[in-house]
């Protein structure tokens, strides 16, 4: 276990160089693919270990546990998890609260240190933790290269945005006096991430919280908890000290409800459905005895993301990116495009193009890189086909519409398009997480910029056209938080897309942006009258 002492020699080198994202493999290339090959042999030999829990310096087991399987083999078992109960609450909240007393007062430069060296150990290891991810959650190799990635521009990124933070100034310095504004951590987080980016995700906003100073309890979720266990060794071994982040998988029920609701918790970052991100909301708002503060709540909910098509699009780049966006990663991303709103001039012609280019997208084996692995557990396939049933009732089925059989044992469905799809219908209005893609035909422009609008939500959203006005009409009238033109609606960039939604999207925390860190801290403007104290050392 870390120490405090451990880092209390920074290995940073001030100043960073510029932020650089960090660069996806190419799988073509011989030896990266060598190099994947090998790291899912070593992984696959590490799979069905036990991890325990992890509170301050203890390592806890209990006698429920949590059985984490690969997607594409349900038989397979990836690793054996604690879970954590009602019970735990309370040590690991007072685990965190004692950690945070000295974790606030080291300095950014040490806070950052660590989340720098984090990027480095990850970078070294990209191709056995994207291996951890395609046995876990079923990613294929690009999907989860893409993960590790943005794990690391995470990391990058916030380092130096704590470094930039560090260096705010008052707008004003009046005359006579020391203005200075300084942002101070919360305290201590419950840190909710989900499965569909189980390293990015979960690693961002540990990372964004613990260099900020804030200390973490870290409840990953039941589908991705390796993972997770993975990263916590990574912290471990780049030198976080005890109780900075408590790793603690369990119930969302009563674990997860019971950090919400402590009084000591600070503030909850989250990351997941509608519904549970707004009975976090109402659980943190309700104030407790003993509560001192307001807790914030940063969450990150669904989308129901559209793209439109233009009438003067190209359509080969239009067809490409509705495929890609509804089809990465079996359409399990809040990003995802699950609505492509076409307008009637070219409306049949995109559905034949469409219907031909999904033909060609290959279901199986994710070990062995295909286009579309299995959805993440049986709940979720069983759900998908519940609303591929209730789509083909709604509209035309243009390819797809069940079960991927063939494929293997696991969760697998077919790439599904349904065409002739109302607006209102209940395929285009609620958020189905999986393969599959509504089509709507729209009169015009505007009509269809008003059924991307239609949705309680707000997320992605992208538009087709080689018209400036009707980009510049888009990029005022699409309520969206993340808006594209002439590109698919997924893959955001860190530093580039500040991530985050609209409406019942979430609350635009926009992660990876240069507001993000502000979220997990709190600014305090010292003021003081020059000349009565000596001045402050350097």
């Amino acid at each position: 276990m870390a120490t405090q002492l451990e880092i209390s020699q920074p290995t940073l080198r001030l100043p960073l160089t510029p932020f650089k994202n960090e660069p996806l493999t190419d799988f073509t290339n011989a030896e990266n693919a060598r190099n994947m090959k090998a790291a899912l042999t070593k992984v696959r030999a590490e799979l069905g270990r036990e991890y325990d829990m992890v509170i301050g310096d203890k390592l806890i087991k209990t006698t429920e546990k949590i059985k984490s399987v690969n997607p594409a083999h349900p038989s397979e078992v990836v690793g054996v998890f604690q879970s954590a109960g009602r019970e735990h609450v309370e040590t690991a909240i007072a685990a965190a609260s004692t950690a945070f007393e000295s974790w606030k007062r080291t300095t950014v430069e040490q806070r950052a240190a660590l989340v720098h060296t984090v990027a480095c150990i990850l970078r070294e290891r990209k191709f056995e933790f994207a291996a951890w991810m395609v046995f876990e959650v079923g990613k294929n190799w690009v999907e989860a290269d893409a993960d590790i990635a943005e794990t690391i521009d995470f990391a990058e990124f916030y380092a130096r945005e704590a470094l930039r933070l560090a260096q705010a100034k008052t707008p004003v310095q009046l005359p006579g006096e020391g203005d200075r504004l300084m942002y101070v951590p919360l305290g201590v987080a419950a840190v909710i991430p989900p499965w569909n980016f189980p390293c990015a995700i979960m690693a961002g906003m540990t990372m964004a919280a613990i260099v900020t100073g804030n200390t973490v309890v870290l409840k990953p979720s039941h589908d991705s908890p390796a993972i997770a266990a993975k990263f916590f060794e990574v912290l471990q071994e780049a030198g976080m000290p005890d109780g900075v982040v408590n790793f603690c998988p369990g119930s969302g029920s009563t674990f997860g409800a019971g950090l919400v609701e402590h009084p000591l918790t600070r503030f909850v970052a989250f990351t997941g459905s509608k519904e549970v991100g707004l009975d976090i909301h109402l659980r943190a708002a309700k104030t407790q005895p003993g509560q001192k503060w307001i807790k914030r709540t940063i969450l990150e909910m669904g989308g129901k993301d559209s793209i439109i098509v233009a009438d003067d699009a190209n359509l080969d780049a239009a067809v490409e990116g509705v495929a890609q966006a509804a089809f990465g990663f079996q359409g399990q991303k809040c990003s995802a495009c699950s609505r492509a709103i076409v307008d009637e001039k070219i409306y049949d012609v995109f559905v034949e193009r469409l219907k031909d280019r999904v033909a060609q997208i290959t279901v199986g084996e994710p070990t062995e890189n295909k286009a579309m692995g299995p959805v993440v557990n049986e709940k979720a396939m069983k759900s998908i086909l519940e609303y591929i049933e209730i789509g083909k009732k709604e509209g035309r089925l243009i390819h797809g519409g069940g079960p991927a059989k063939e494929a293997g044992d696991g969760y697998f469905i077919q790439p599904t398009v349904i065409a002739d799809i109302a607006p209102k219908a209940r395929i285009s209005q609620e958020e189905i997480f999986g393969p599959v893609l509504a089509v709507i035909k729209a009169k015009n422009f505007e009509d269809a910029l008003a059924i991307a609008n239609n949705t309680e939500f707000g997320l992605t959203g992208a538009v087709y056209s080689t018209s400036r006005d009707k980009l510049e009409k888009a990029r005022t009238d699409f309520h969206v938080g993340n808006l594209y033109f002439n590109r698919k609606c997924t893959g955001a960039m860190v530093g580039a897309h500040p991530f985050g939604g609209f409406n019942m999207s979430g609350t635009d925390s926009k992660a990876g942006g240069p507001d993000y860190l502000l979220l997990f801290t709190q600014a305090k403007s010292v003021a003081e009258k020059l000349g009565d104290a000596p001045p402050l050392e350097k």
